[in-house]
């Protein structure tokens, strides 16, 4: 996860620029870095115009702007952030109304500690196991069990209380929980079999909460000429947790 912060843009990419005056999100729906992207947006209340893309088909103009290709990319006017973490603290750094930034337990630093193993080992393993056959050398089972180490570490810090660092949520519990999510559904019988009480119950709230269903509804592929699409939409801030 290491950043790469604001990235000035080239000469000649302004015609690009927002039809609606707001910063653009390239988004995938589907995509745990563009989820916590969208769910740090949605909680500070901080507007953007989402573009959904389709990484088989990616729009040109997106190309254009995302120095790495990726999603989520923020184009913020004069300056480009390219990394899903930046872009969290982008909107929670203007309006943080459910103290994301502020832990009831630990500090920012212990928060970012534990999001750097999630982004580091457990993401490759998650994606060693999970897409096992673009990897010659991977064994699925054994990367299933590397990665459930860090999972099981996550389920004895989620014993002392409902969320990681407190009895109220954190920007550690919404950067980690859509790749929680991504690896328990790559085969939810066998991560429901396992003795994860508590983390199975984090992950439940999460996926029934209101939270979730604000960055989750089906969105068409943007095209340039669409018209723009605000989000989060007005009236749909996340009540607290």
């Amino acid at each position: 996860m290491q950043s790469l912060g604001a990235v000035d843009l080239e000469p000649g990419l302004r015609h690009f620029k927002v039809m609606s005056d707001l910063p653009v999100l390239y988004s995938f729906r589907r995509c745990p870095y563009a989820i916590r992207a969208r769910l740090a947006i949605a909680s500070s209340g901080r507007p953007v115009e989402l573009r959904e893309i389709v990484l088989s088909d990616k729009a040109p103009e997106f190309l254009q702007v995302s120095p790495s290709a990726t999603v989520p990319c923020l184009d913020a006017g004069d300056d480009v952030i390219d990394e899903s973490w930046d872009i969290m603290l982008w909107a929670l750094e203007d309006s943080d109304p459910e103290n994301w930034l502020e832990p009831e337990t630990g500090s920012m630093d212990e928060i970012q500690a534990l999001v750097l193993q999630c982004d580091g080992p457990f993401k490759s393993h998650l994606d060693r196991y999970k897409y096992d056959v673009r990897y010659e050398d991977a064994n699925r089972e054994d990367e299933r069990a590397q990665a459930a180490g860090f999972l099981s570490g996550l389920d004895e810090r989620l014993k002392q209380g409902q969320w990681l660092f407190g009895s109220t949520a954190s920007l550690a519990d919404y950067a980690i929980l859509p790749f929680v999510r991504q690896f328990a559904n790559a085969d939810r019988i066998w991560f429901d079999a396992q003795d994860w009480k508590p983390l199975r119950t984090w992950l439940e709230a999460f996926e029934s909460s209101h939270a979730f269903q604000t960055v989750m509804p089906k969105w068409t592929k943007w095209v340039s000429g669409n018209a723009p699409v605000r989000f989060p939409p007005e009236q749909t801030s996340i009540p607290p947790a």
